[in-house]
């Protein structure tokens, strides 16, 4: 099922080959899609938008992710334990535990704790070279992907085919700004995330940074339905007189944090629940909390199906983004560096005209005697001619050089690097200025970016009927 594509390095050719026989016993739609990636990655590559190490494949987690967000000691790692039926990370009313932790299916080497390496080096999970990213946020932290990452094994059913993310407390990690940026990349790639809040701090005051980064720079966000809001350890306000102000205070929270739409849950772990001694008010919350449980159990369940969709919906936005972002882009991009070196050569033609016509005014030869020597009228006039042109030509490729490089080192500054690699494919000597076409983005470029689009229609017709019977007709 796997061809060999030239254009990526050994390396990555294995590893989108392991994709390919995984997805070709999983999932035999989304292998064709595996296929289309490489296409699109083709393209890539010719533009410079990607290296022969990097794969728009990598960008996307090929297994259903569900992320549990939210402050420490707000429940996440004990709902991690009820979901899989393992005791799989510590829990208790501190921080206690500061690295992100992968949860995935094993049925031969169930209990593991592997390190963030593990992660690091499989574009099959979240994370691929998650390392470099965090080395752009913090020199020298990339290298201590093990501080940051952790993948632990279970062979819990509700876990197999899917991947848990259990983050660190946000109150609680010393390294807060790549944690911001892990959390932020979990957030994009998840099909479901659940926002922790602990029902046994109704102070949610004291936690604007958190509201403002799970709450209100989301809710905008086109996938804004895949957030649920989850109130913890509900069974903790029974003994209030009105455990219902707890909720309502917090509900109040998110909405002065913009969230005015969205599905909220009160739930609690029975098996770490506080006793509720009056029968009435145990029924009342655990009825409340198992309706919620079960909707909670519900979307974790679809993400399976989500998944597909979005993988799907990631190569068609991929397509569309080259077209009409990445072009365009590297299209101004490389206007504003024709403007500066053309800027350039004007400058240092103005020079080389205006040294000789000082020197023969200073030697005494009128300027009608120059201009004729200049076009052939003098003996042996051919050689300052030629100096000049081979100054001037010398000037032009090193203005090339010198402007690009000025730009390099101000994307690097604005930390946005997508266009790197194409500038300098752009800029290369052998190119004319005037070219106003990025290089790769030709006809076949084009017929393939067309093809993608078409082809990634007929994917979610594949998916669609395996999903949906709108006739009700027997099979």
């Amino acid at each position: 099922m796997a061809f060999f594509n030239s254009s990526h390095d050994a390396v990555l050719e294995e590893r989108l080959e392991s994709l390919e026989k995984h997805l070709d016993r999983e999932n035999p739609v989304l292998l064709e899609t595996v296929q289309t990636f490489r296409e699109l990655d083709g393209v890539g590559h010719k533009m410079g938008l990607l290296t022969t190490s990097q794969s728009y494949a990598a960008q996307v987690p090929w297994w259903p992710l569900v992320s549990v967000l939210g402050t420490f000691s707000s429940g996440k790692s004990s709902f991690i334990n009820w979901f899989t039926g393992d005791k799989l990370q510590n829990t208790g009313n501190q921080a206690v535990d500061d690295k992100f932790t992968v949860v995935c299916y094993s049925k031969n080497e169930p209990g593991r704790t592997l390190p963030g390496l593990a992660l690091d080096a499989d574009l099959r999970f979240p994370f691929f070279q998650i390392s470099n990213e965090i080395e752009r946020v913090s020199a020298g932290e990339g290298r201590r992907i093990d501080s940051y990452l952790q993948l632990k094994t279970t062979d819990s059913e509700n876990v197999r085919g899917k991947i848990i993310i259990d983050s660190p407390g946000f109150d609680a990690d010393n390294q807060r700004t790549s944690t911001l940026k892990l959390t932020d990349q979990i957030i994009d790639l998840s099909d479901l995330v659940l926002v922790f809040f602990d029902a046994r701090h109704p102070e949610p005051g004291a936690m604007q940074d958190t509201l403002r980064h799970l709450v209100t720079e989301t809710i905008n966000r086109p996938d804004s339905n895949k957030f649920l809001y989850v109130l913890n350890q509900l069974d903790t306000t029974a003994r209030e007189d009105n455990p219902e102000d707890v909720v309502a205070a917090w509900q109040r929270a998110l909405a002065s944090a913009g969230l005015t739409a969205g599905k909220f849950y009160t739930i609690y772990n029975e098996d770490a629940a506080t006793p509720i001694e009056d029968d009435a008010l145990r029924e009342r919350f655990e009825g409340k909390r198992d309706r919620d449980m079960g909707e909670i159990m519900e979307r974790i369940d679809q993400v399976d199906v989500e998944r597909c969709y979005r993988i799907v919906g990631a190569l068609e936005k991929q397509a569309h983004h080259i077209g009409e972002r990445d072009v365009p882009n590297i299209k101004e991009l490389l206007r504003q560096w024709r403007q500066w070196v053309l800027v350039g050569d004007g400058l240092l033609a103005l020079l080389l005209f205006v040294i000789p016509l000082i020197a023969s005014f200073w030697m005494g030869l009128p300027v009608g005697q120059w201009g004729l020597a200049l076009i052939g009228g003098a003996e042996m006039v051919w050689i300052p001619v030629l100096g000049l042109v081979a100054a001037f030509l010398i000037g032009h490729f090193w203005l090339r050089g010198f402007v690009h490089r000025r730009m390099q080192k101000r994307m690097h500054a604005d930390d946005d690097l997508r266009y790197s690699h194409a500038l300098a494919r752009n800029t290369r000597w052998w190119r004319s200025i005037f070219l106003n076409t990025p290089s790769g983005w030709g006809k076949a470029s084009r017929e393939t970016i067309k093809s993608v689009h078409e082809t990634s229609t007929r994917f979610v017709q594949k998916l669609n009927d395996g999903f949906t019977n709108p006739s009700g007709a027997e099979e």
